[in-house]
């Protein structure tokens, strides 16, 4: 089994009018210049929003307050904020990207034979080798360069625009902020960091609505038992029996929801914690729904929201869960339909 570390943000762009409203302004780290092309929205939700020519933005966020807010542009990298206040404006300082371009591409073979073949492994890993993510096509594969050290045996790709990947499996069209791609050919492994947008749902589109129904549904439905998404929702639910998923640690002692989940009492208003709980256990935890997986903890705690939204950078998974990757990935709005309870 290979252990995988992933970072994943999902959001899109439907603005909705509520009550609580932030504003702010994107700026660049260093040189304060407005960045007018700042992407802001919620990870996790359909709710978004661009910067203006002056760089300041306004979101709407009553309906998200246990979401965290990232930011996103061209040729910078994404920043994500965890807390933040409605009481005075934001400021957000975006760092531009520098590509360590130093390392030197291998040409035994030709050029493009080789870039092919680099082209397929990210390709694997990026979006996965599922039935999904074989139907999944990335529109601007041009904007992508990689760059091979050999003496550290590791494959880097960078993304000079947005990937635009059209899911034809899932039926959604989604924007993926690359920030950093790098695969180690030496234990076959890799790490990839940035930010998905869920921009179109096709099962919106009135023309092809019934055929829409009955296969992305069903598809849908299929890429989310199991999933990560689907084990943080049972687990606040406290439904992991009923579920079927197994839970348990090295010496075979197994575990319920209310062993390994605790909450925070907080009497602050604006604290993300009135809308969390968390996952915590002093050892990694084994899971099992169809396969084993293994939860490897990089904090005390894991926090997870009701939706299924989870601190990526607090866990690894490796087995079952670790092969999903973003060709079977699905937006946080996604709910389940009633008449195909699991």
């Amino acid at each position: 089994m290979r252990s995988i570390f992933f970072i994943f943000l999902f959001a899109g762009f439907n603005l909705v009018a509520y009550n609580q409203i932030i504003k702010g302004t994107v700026l660049e780290k260093g040189t304060n210049s407005k960045i007018s092309t700042a992407a802001i929205y919620y990870a996790g939700t359909f709710v978004g929003t661009l910067a203006d020519k002056n760089g300041n933005f306004e979101l709407a966020i009553s309906k998200n307050t246990s979401m965290p807010l990232t930011i996103s542009s061209i040729g910078y990298y994404s920043v994500t904020l965890t807390d933040f206040s409605t009481e005075k404006p934001l400021i957000i300082y975006l760092t531009p990207k520098v590509y360590e371009l130093k390392e030197v591409i291998i040409t035994s073979k030709p050029l493009v034979r080789k870039r092919k073949e680099y082209l397929k492994l990210f390709k694997d890993e990026f979006l996965g080798i599922s039935f999904n993510a074989r139907n999944c096509d990335i529109v601007n594969e041009s904007d992508i360069t990689f760059n091979y050290d050999s003496c550290e045996d590791t494959l880097k790709a960078f993304a000079s625009k947005p990937l635009l990947i059209n899911n034809r499996a899932l039926g959604y069209k989604i924007t993926y902020y690359l920030d950093k791609f790098e695969y180690y050919k030496k234990n076959k492994s890799f790490f990839y960091k940035g930010s998905i947008i869920f921009n179109v749902d096709l099962m919106s589109d009135e023309t092809n609505k019934q055929l829409s129904d009955q296969l992305y549904e069903t598809r849908r439905r299929n890429a989310y038992i199991g999933s990560r998404m689907h084990f943080f929702r049972t687990l606040w639910a406290d439904d992991l029996q009923n579920a079927g998923y197994t839970v348990k640690n090295s010496d075979n002692k197994y575990f319920s929801s209310e062993d390994i989940v605790t909450t925070e009492d907080t009497h602050s208003p604006d604290s993300y914690n009135r809308y969390r709980k968390f996952l915590k256990y002093t050892e990694n935890l084994q899971l099992y729904f169809t396969g084993w997986t293994n939860i490897v903890f990089l904090k005390p705690r894991v926090y997870f929201t009701q939706d299924g939204n989870f601190d990526n950078l607090g866990i690894t998974w490796d087995g079952e869960m670790a092969v999903q990757r973003i060709g079977d990935m699905l937006p946080f709005e996604y709910k389940e339909s009633v008449n195909n309870n699991h």
